[in-house]
């Protein structure tokens, strides 16, 4: 034991008399370090190093990307939840009501063919043109307080892609083992909103 406390200590020693390199320095990263987005207690996060010698457009293009994903992963948690407590009561083909159809991953057996058409269009169609409208009406005036607001919707975002994933994940092992956390409904925190 005392062997190895000793190799130990010179081999901490040894690490001082190292000449620092002074190599290139990876600039790429360091650039972006203090681009909207980056907080507390993780920093910059680029684990898998996407942002290594790439240019600002490029940057730019990554950061289009998650907040277009964390805007549909936002919409889609709602979307995930609220058939849990509410339907509309409206066919959505000929003979299917939304009151016939599950909730989640169980869903998917029972959309027609036309219906996963329409969504696949849809879902095309918002992709490629971009939005589903500018308007000015409902756009609020932030004033200094823009880039506050736009650090929120990246970080509301980033946490709607996770819950979105927990979302499906708890989902679809209670689609494979029904009940297997001793629960019925997705929502078990809040029992009233299934009148219990």
């Amino acid at each position: 034991m005392m062997k190895l406390a000793t190799i130990a200590t010179f081999a901490g020693s040894a690490a001082a008399f190292v000449p620092i390199q002074q190599g290139r320095t990876a600039t790429a990263v360091q650039s972006f370090e203090n681009e909207l987005g980056v907080i507390a207690p993780t920093g910059f996060f680029d684990p898998l190093g996407l942002s290594k010698n790439i240019s600002q457009e490029k940057f730019d293009e990554y950061r289009t990307a998650e907040l277009k994903h964390g805007r549909a992963a936002m919409l889609a948690v709602l979307g995930y939840i609220a058939p849990e407590t509410y339907r509309f009561g409206f066919d959505i083909a000929p003979g299917v009501s939304t009151y016939d159809i599950p909730n989640g991953v169980a869903a998917i057996d029972y959309i027609p063919a036309l219906g996963w058409a329409q969504i696949i269009f849809f879902i095309g169609a918002v992709d490629y043109w971009g939005v589903l409208g500018d308007f000015d009406f409902g756009k609020p005036d932030l004033g200094d307080k823009e880039d506050e607001r736009k650090l929120q919707e990246l970080q509301h975002g980033r946490l709607a892609m996770l819950a979105f994933l927990e979302l499906l994940r708890h989902d679809s092992q209670n689609f494979v083992s029904p009940g297997f956390d001793g629960y019925d409904n997705m929502i078990t925190g809040l029992p009233f909103m299934y009148g219990n």
